[in-house]
């Protein structure tokens, strides 16, 4: 059997034939818990190429397992967390009903709310801080989704994390870098305003003795936090 005839159902999953995807299950049932040359069954495919139909058929099949890890330990929770502009929404709604574990961890350490927030999914963020997802949780790297969220930029995602104190704002990674650091390195002046304005402590220092205002990529971010910041009443070092 050579190996598209092999992985004929992962390939329908990736491509979107869900009708294909039935005939080959009801054909073969089994062959939905097959992993692939790349570690993944079908629901991987699935989720990562947001065909929610296909997802529907998988996720109904008896003894499915929602929290199935593919080789880098992603579920297929943490796949669709990760698709840009909250595609993966439906398909986490899906996996939620049918019991997914948003605490699973993959290989690296992240859960959901990592993928998520690097990927600046808000709607998905919201789901999964409602589903007691939590954002607590640091990575390999020591990163919390807020370190995430502030390399990014995004605003209403640092908002969301920092809620009712779901998230520790001065916080540091492996490189002792806090939100702050990250938010200004990557030149968001209005995501480091936003984190000041939190309680971000402006005078702390990475492991190399640096803060986070001296990571500045340019000097119109520079001057925009600067004034800012003033405005607000915030006093940087």
């Amino acid at each position: 059997m050579d190996t598209n005839q092999k992985f004929a159902l992962h390939e329908a999953a990736r491509e979107g034939r869900d009708q294909v995807v039935e005939s080959l299950l009801n054909a073969n049932p089994k062959s939905a818990f097959v992993k692939d040359d790349d570690e993944r069954l079908p629901i991987h495919w699935a989720a990562a190429y947001n065909r929610v139909l296909v997802v529907e058929k998988l996720v109904a099949m008896k003894d499915f397992d929602p929290d199935v890890e593919d080789g880098s330990g992603w579920t297929p929770l943490m796949i669709a967390a990760s698709l840009k502009d909250g595609a993966g929404d439906a398909t986490i709604d899906l996996l939620l009903r049918k019991g997914a574990d948003v605490s699973i961890k993959s290989n690296t350490g992240q859960n959901a709310l990592h993928f998520a927030s690097s990927k600046s999914n808000l709607s998905t963020v919201r789901t999964l801080l409602s589903n007691k997802c939590s954002a607590r949780v640091k990575d390999k790297r020591g990163q919390l989704p807020l370190h995430r969220a502030a390399a990014v930029g995004s605003v209403p995602i640092l908002k969301a994390l920092l809620e009712e104190g779901k998230s520790p704002v001065n916080a540091t990674d492996g490189d002792g870098y806090t939100a702050l650091h990250h938010a200004i390195s990557e030149g968001h002046g209005p995501a480091a305003i936003l984190l000041l304005k939190s309680g971000a402590e402006p005078d702390k220092r990475d492991s190399e003795g640096r803060l986070a205002i001296q990571l500045v990529p340019d000097d119109k971010v520079k001057q925009y936090i600067l004034q800012t910041a003033e405005k607000e009443g915030i006093e940087l070092p």
